[in-house]
């Protein structure tokens, strides 16, 4: 909400406050400043000066010294580059110490050798909308000496957000009650007169939707002019933001935001017959000021004549067919109250915000509706003449929404620590409007419908109070780190490290189709019965509760897939849901980590080929995920897969490995490989937790050497490292496939053969390996692997 602090000071006196009290005095009461806008000068050290002289500057083609009369007992010198005035003329001049915007503040200088002290101004550079180049001419009857500011219009804009439980704060006056409550100043009165009211007749205002409308006023003014309105008004409402339009919608827009009410005016003469507010029918079209059309439900409330025809969208927007025009000459004035739930409602499916739907969607006033009709009725007749009937006329009655509420002495001393005497607590109440009884309980008025228990008069007294009074009782003690804290940290860990490594996170839903049961790939196989279904699903898209995350991140990829995205680097992290057993056995519930990667597994770039992500993608995530830790894909199918493994990590099973079937994949709208990844989270947040060790680097030189072994092609590379890691020679440190070569032919390898090179590195920390101890080392291994697997060397 946009709150200009000349307008808020017509309602109260806050001369000698700066901006920054006013804003904190809002903070700290619970309502937040966005922002503070400036217009117009703000500096006092902004004065009129006149030009007594102009000379040539001996060093710059392009300026001149001045000699100028700021109302002082000497002339000051002021050195200038502008071209556009002449001697005699009256110009602002920023004396040192002024503050100009964007926080440049004047001083003292010396410019190509001559003195400067301050600095004549554009209008641009104090605040003021850009006019000529050059130098800002004042009128010539201007006085020498008087801060230039008070020769124009200058404003602050406070841009404030407003809880929804405080609508009374959303106009002008409920601002300034409210500081006048926090600053202990009375408001200023209002000059608002009191009409003569009487209960409408059924032909004249009808209600069938009371519930929607409980109160509706109209009162109807005969022969106004529609003009431009009074320059005043057209300040008024462009200090906030707003555009005048003509002097009657003005009006209404200016009693929303100086009282909070809402109002509308309808041309009387488009109107046949009475008003009747009701449901809008089924399918019924309705076009808006704002030249949007729309289709209406029974949801939505109507104002229509006794035609039937639909005036405005109730609360929320008029109609273009029956708005204010320059050829308007009578006019029907609405004031209501309109339940805040159906307004909502409307505003949210119709895509119509107003500033009338923002109040009604929180509640205003149901006491205010009269007066600011009758403040309406009064602007009118003074700025568009006519004539006003001389009774408003009512239908219903306006709703009571406040209640008395008893204050606990007792509970309050205790809750505010002792803080504040109970004379001091009910002087608060007093200034924010409620009224004490004779019973002892406190009359709320009815623009605070949010106090309704003893505890929101306690809030009350300890925001006026002030938080900061009130003693804190309790310090905050040490806890020491519990299993869950630390699950926490290893979890966001893995996040950091999985998005450092291009993985994007997921959250997908923990329920799953029967359909995407095809997809799970659980730590341990399932058996019939370990499913777990939901007895009542909302949709058949959520019947299974996940055993597996793996479903969801498939469905979101192919999702991405249908959006051309060529790369997918996805993770997740959560539970999972079986039975164990066949069903015969409680539901268990773990936590692991899924990914999925599939397309591109480069960022596409004129320097880098494009490569398919593959299986060794993920081997080398998981490595870095798992730094320093040994990661092994052992072979083992998986139903509904191919390329099943079981991932071990120093012999530990910590999760399964799989790539979709290429019909699946297919099926999917996928162009590439699909692999997929479920880790048991619970393990690797104890191989995160383990002592990181850091070896020293190594002092003495190693030494590699390469084979090329031919093998059947249905080994594994499981098989080759697992005979290396058996043998366990204490010269070998690494070793690790740099090739792999086959023949379909059959003309350089057999058909059903492969060519694999490893390279195997040998190192002693403590000395330099000579060449015959690595050879016998290499030998050992060779032999090994010729006797375990039956490789033939090339």
């Amino acid at each position: 909400m946009n709150v200009s602090l000349n307008w808020l000071a017509t309602h109260l006196d806050l001369s000698g406050k700066s901006i920054k009290e006013i804003d904190d005095l809002f903070t700290f009461a619970g309502v937040e400043v966005e922002g503070i806008i400036s217009k117009g000068i703000a500096s006092d050290r902004i004065v009129v000066a006149q030009i007594m002289e102009a000379v040539q500057h001996p060093n710059a083609d392009r300026l001149k010294v001045t000699q100028v009369n700021c109302g002082e007992a000497t002339l000051r010198q002021i050195v200038c580059g502008a071209r556009n005035y002449k001697v005699g003329d009256k110009v602002p001049c920023a004396l040192p110490g002024a503050e100009l915007p964007g926080g440049f503040t004047i001083g003292e200088t010396v410019m190509r050798k001559v003195e400067s002290k301050g600095m004549l101004c554009a209008a641009s550079e104090i605040g003021l909308p850009a006019g000529e180049d050059g130098l800002l001419i004042l009128p010539a009857n201007s006085e020498i000496g008087k801060p230039v500011k008070q020769l124009f219009d200058s404003d602050t804009l406070l841009e404030l957000e407003v809880t929804p439980n405080r609508p009374d704060l959303l106009s002008h006056r409920g601002m300034a009650r409210e500081l006048a409550t926090l600053l202990k100043i009375p408001l200023l009165p209002l000059d608002i007169p009191v009409r003569e009211t009487e209960v409408a007749r059924d032909f004249t205002i009808r209600i069938d939707a009371p519930a929607a409308c409980p109160f509706y006023t109209a009162i109807r003014i005969s022969g106004v002019t529609v003009k431009d309105s009074p320059a005043w008004l057209k300040q008024r409402l462009e200090s906030i933001g707003l555009r005048p339009i003509n002097n009657i919608v003005d009006i209404t827009n200016y009693v929303l935001h100086e009282l909070g009410q809402p109002l509308h005016a309808f041309d009387a003469a488009k109107l046949i017959g009475g008003i009747v507010v009701r449901a809008a029918n089924d399918g019924e079209n309705f076009l808006a000021l704002d030249e949007s059309t729309h289709v209406l439900t029974p949801d939505d409330l109507v104002i229509s004549d006794a035609s039937g025809n639909a005036l405005a969208l109730a609360g929320v927007m008029g109609g273009a067919d029956s708005g204010v025009t320059e050829t308007t000459a009578d006019i029907l004035l609405e004031s209501a109250y309109f339940t805040p739930q159906g307004i909502r409602r409307t505003s949210r499916r119709t895509a119509l915000s107003s500033d009338s739907s923002y109040r009604f969607e929180r509640g205003v006033d149901p006491a205010g509706i009269l007066t600011a009709s009758s403040f309406a009725v009064k602007l009118i007749l003074e700025f568009a003449g006519g004539t006003a009937e001389e009774t408003t006329l009512l239908a219903g009655e306006a709703p009571v929404l406040v209640r008395s509420v008893t204050l606990d002495a007792q509970k309050l001393d205790q809750l505010m620590g002792g803080s504040i005497a109970l004379t001091d607590a009910e002087e608060i109440l007093t200034r924010l409007g409620l009224t004490k009884l004779a019973d002892g309980t406190w009359d709320v008025p009815s623009f605070r419908a949010d106090l309704q228990r003893h505890i929101d008069l306690v809030e009350e007294i300890a925001r006026v109070h002030g938080l900061d009074n009130v003693p804190s009782r309790f310090l905050g003690t040490f806890v020491p780190a519990s299993p869950v804290d630390a699950a926490y940290d290893a979890d966001m860990v893995l996040r950091r490290r999985l998005a450092a490594l291009g993985l994007h996170e997921c959250q997908t839903i923990k329920l799953i189709s029967d359909v995407q049961v095809s997809d799970i790939l659980p730590l341990r196989p399932l058996q019939d019965g370990d499913v777990i279904r939901v007895k009542l699903p909302l949709s058949e898209d959520h019947a299974v509760m996940r055993p597996s995350i793996v479903p969801g991140l498939i469905a979101s990829a192919a999702r991405n897939v249908r959006q051309q995205a060529k790369s997918l680097r996805l993770f997740e992290m959560g539970r999972v849901f079986r039975n164990a057993g066949g069903g015969k056995a409680k539901d268990q519930e773990s936590e692991t980590l899924a990914i999925l990667l599939s397309g591109s597994a480069l960022p596409t770039g004129w320097s880098q080929a494009d490569r398919t992500s593959d299986l060794y993608d993920l081997k080398g995530i998981l490595a870095a995920l798992l730094g320093g830790r040994e990661i092994k894909f052992a072979p083992k199918e998986r139903d509904g897969f191919v390329l099943g493994c079981d991932i071990k990590v120093d012999d530990q099973n910590i999760g399964v490995f799989a790539r979709l079937t290429p019909a699946r994949e297919r099926e999917l709208d996928f162009t590439t490989p699909v692999y997929v990844a479920e880790l048991d989270l619970g393990k690797l947040r104890k191989l995160l937790n383990g002592i990181s060790h850091v070896e020293d680097l190594p002092q003495f030189p190693g030494s590699s050497r390469d084979a090329a072994m031919e093998l059947p092609a249905t080994t594994a590379n499981a098989q080759i490292e697992a005979v290396i890691t058996k043998l366990a020679e204490p010269l070998l440190v690494s070793s690790e496939c740099f090739d792999v070569f086959t023949d379909p032919t059959g003309q350089k390898i057999a058909a059903d053969s492969r060519s694999v090179a490893y390279r195997f590195h040998y190192r002693e920390a403590t000395r330099t390996l000579k060449t015959e101890e690595i050879d016998t080392a290499h030998q050992k291994v060779l032999e090994a692997l010729t006797k375990g697997l039956g490789v033939k060397f090339r």
